[in-house]
């Protein structure tokens, strides 16, 4: 495994991003199957990852973590917007198709939502879905945050208009 484990779980380990995962990166987040969970529309070449990598992924702003499954990197996850003042962040993630609904999205998230709120003392998590990603969305719903609203039509993906379905949870609400 190329990059140090940053959160272990029983069936995912969450570990930094390294430079040997850019073409995982790359390759992955062009396939047809992940974009449409995603609002990514224009194709990435090696070159764009490569810069994504170094001023996104490689940021002091935002925790951009690999999930990995027997030491293979299976997908990413991370926290973006992070407030320490206000106490929230959004929390963001996408697999690799061969790995969809093995349970490591689940996994991924509960970890790194725990992390959020034990050790960076979030507040407030937040999670977007679209609309027509019911997959993405039993994972928050399982992890027990709460559908807060919809912003109807506010991505456009697949040559439509596509509603965003907001989930949230609060700390004390987890830590339950």
């Amino acid at each position: 495994m190329p990059g140090a484990v940053f959160l272990r779980g029983d069936d995912v380990t969450l570990r930094t991003i390294e430079e040997d995962d850019i073409e995982f990166l790359r390759d992955t987040i062009n396939l047809p199957e992940v974009r449409a969970g995603l609002t990514t529309a224009f194709p990435l070449n090696a070159v764009q990852e490569r810069e994504y990598f170094e001023e996104q992924v490689s940021n002091r702003e935002d925790v951009n973590l690999a999930i990995c499954h027997d030491e293979e990197i299976v997908g990413t996850i991370g926290l973006h917007d992070l407030n320490q003042r206000a106490g929230h962040c959004e929390i963001g993630i996408w697999l690799a198709p061969e790995f969809h609904g093995r349970g490591y999205g689940t996994a991924a998230s509960r970890l790194l939502t725990d992390y959020a709120v034990r050790e960076l003392r979030m507040h407030r998590v937040m999670a977007r879905v679209l609309a027509t990603n019911e997959a993405s969305a039993r994972i928050w719903e399982k992890l027990g945050f709460e559908e807060e609203g919809v912003h109807r039509d506010e991505a456009f993906t697949d040559g439509e208009y596509v509603d965003m379905r907001y989930f949230g949870v609060l700390a004390d609400e987890w830590l339950e």
